[in-house]
């Protein structure tokens, strides 16, 4: 369908060496899009661009800290120059410290939020401008189930993505008129190399613990994968979603629509 086509659209991939990033930038890049990342270390850099490579895929990488504004405006400015306007803005970098709330100290606190929750108010503001003067944009904000959910050891990290969600309606609410569609993808436990501890077989055959609680809370009765996400992506990248604005999709297996089994 054509509305689904991305042909000749500049999209930025936050964090997009590995893993949702990547899966995400290489749908957009089968869509027809021009792809551009950046990590925080030329290493990851440099990783993207061999997966990338390996995908067929001739995406460009940026060496930027999503935390320093000022180095996010020069990437900006350097991909509107080089590459073209932003038509497609991921807010895909992010980190999570799992450390209980009165044992966690406050710097790292601030750190999960400053990835989580300052870094992509810093990377929409900087595109804003061009998709104004363009005429139309995209934002999506990769959001979480602790957008709407709490457990323990994650108060940052919800605390961040609950901001990240009304950040996401906000900026829907300012730039509406201007054609710009801010919505988020909230993703349920996804199978990355960063889970894979979690889903490991225990020494008796078993599966580990997280798996089994992830599983039994899961209607769809696994864990999701990246690919999961490419299609969910392309939507709310394409002119399919014009009128969609402001909304968190969840991909999630059906976790947040569950409230469990009964106790035998």
């Amino acid at each position: 369908m054509v509305n689904f086509s991305l042909e000749g659209k500049v999209a930025l991939v936050t964090g997009a060496a590995y893993g949702i990033g990547l899966a995400i930038a290489q749908a957009y890049a089968e869509a027809g899009a021009k792809i551009v990342f950046n990590c925080s270390r030329q290493e990851t850099v440099d990783r993207g661009l061999k997966a990338y490579k390996e995908l067929g895929i001739d995406a460009k990488g940026y060496l930027c800290d999503v935390t320093d504004e000022e180095a996010v405006k020069a990437m900006v400015t350097d991909i509107e120059a080089t590459v073209g306007t932003i038509d497609i803005l991921v807010n895909n970098a992010g980190i999570i410290k799992r450390i209980p709330m009165e044992e966690m100290n406050v710097e790292d606190f601030r750190r999960v939020v400053d990835v989580d929750l300052i870094a992509p108010y810093i990377c929409a503001k900087a595109v804003i401008p061009g998709m104004i003067k363009k005429g139309h944009g995209k934002i999506i904000n990769i959001c979480s189930m602790m957008s709407e959910l709490g457990r323990e050891t994650v108060s940052a990290y919800a605390a961040a993505k609950g901001g990240l969600k009304m950040l996401t309606r906000n900026i829907c609410s300012e730039y509406g008129e201007h054609n710009i569609q801010c919505n988020g993808i909230g993703p349920g436990y996804i199978a990355t190399d960063q889970t894979a501890p979690l889903r490991e077989i225990q020494p008796d055959g078993s599966r580990h613990p997280f798996d089994q609680f992830i599983i039994s809370k899961t209607p769809a009765a696994r864990w999701g994968t990246p690919e999961d996400l490419m299609g969910p992506a392309v939507f709310l990248a394409s002119d399919a979603s014009n009128f969609v604005n402001g909304h968190v999709l969840y991909v999630d297996g059906g976790i947040l629509a569950y409230i469990g089994k009964q106790p035998k």
